[in-house]
């Protein structure tokens, strides 16, 4: 029941805005499997969920906007986890959830929102490296490309677009670096195939929501969810 709700939540959250299966469903399945394959099975439901939705917004893909993210983001995840063993990860996720509380409750509370424009796709290219960098060493892919999208006052539905792809893309590379070093498990397996359903139904169903959300308001969900792994990162390791 642990795994089959985390699914439903996760895959909810994940098709409403393209990133936070995770984040919403690693509560539930840290309850129900070792931490290793929790975690592994919030990256194949952050895989299955955004599938979902590819058909949607698969036309909607600008090939030259995120290519600069997705290839030099799998260039920085064989480097984050090749780091891993030599940096200390607890100060290191302290660092992070602290640095996405203060831009969060910055962003949420001010009326004029900060906005970057420099940089070109140079710049996209950057954090689409430190992005991949940071999944390789914390599992943490998803959100310095959602900060920075943010900066950069992209669209709703480019906002989406660069989220999903980026994401699904790192998470895959991870699956696969895990499967080629032998660490996926026949309980990852099983455990993956009980959240099966729930994912894809969860999924769709936040999809659908997306679908009739104003700008505005998913401009909101994603700086609260930011917010909230923020808050988890800083919880979790003090």
């Amino acid at each position: 029941m642990l795994i089959l709700a985390g699914a439903l939540l996760g895959g909810f959250v994940n098709g409403m805005s393209g990133f936070g299966t995770t984040l919403v469903a690693l509560p539930f399945w840290v309850h129900a499997v070792p931490p290793v394959i929790a975690a592994q099975l919030g990256a194949a439901g952050g895989v299955i969920g955004n599938l979902q939705s590819l058909r949607a917004t698969w036309p909607l893909v600008r090939w030259r906007a995120v290519a600069p993210y997705i290839l030099t983001g799998l260039a920085g995840v064989p480097i984050g986890t090749y780091l891993l063993p030599q940096l200390d990860p607890r100060s290191f996720k302290l660092g992070v959830g602290g640095i996405l509380v203060i831009f969060c409750v910055f962003q949420l509370g001010s009326r004029d929102r900060l906005r970057f424009t420099a940089g070109g796709r140079l710049a996209d290219a950057v954090v689409g490296f430190l992005g991949g960098f940071l999944g390789g060493l914390a599992g943490m892919s998803g959100p310095l490309p959602t900060m920075w999208a943010s900066l950069r006052g992209l669209a709703k539905d480019d906002k989406r677009v660069l989220f999903q792809s980026f994401n699904t893309t790192m998470l895959s590379a991870m699956l696969c670096f895990s499967a080629v070093q032998g660490l996926l498990s026949w309980e990852f397996g099983r455990a993956l195939l009980i959240s099966l359903p729930c994912s894809i139904a969860g999924a769709r169903l936040g999809h659908w929501v997306y679908t009739r959300l104003a700008a505005h308001h998913y401009d909101r969900i994603v700086l609260v969810l930011l917010l909230l792994s923020g808050v988890s990162l800083l919880w979790g390791n003090l």
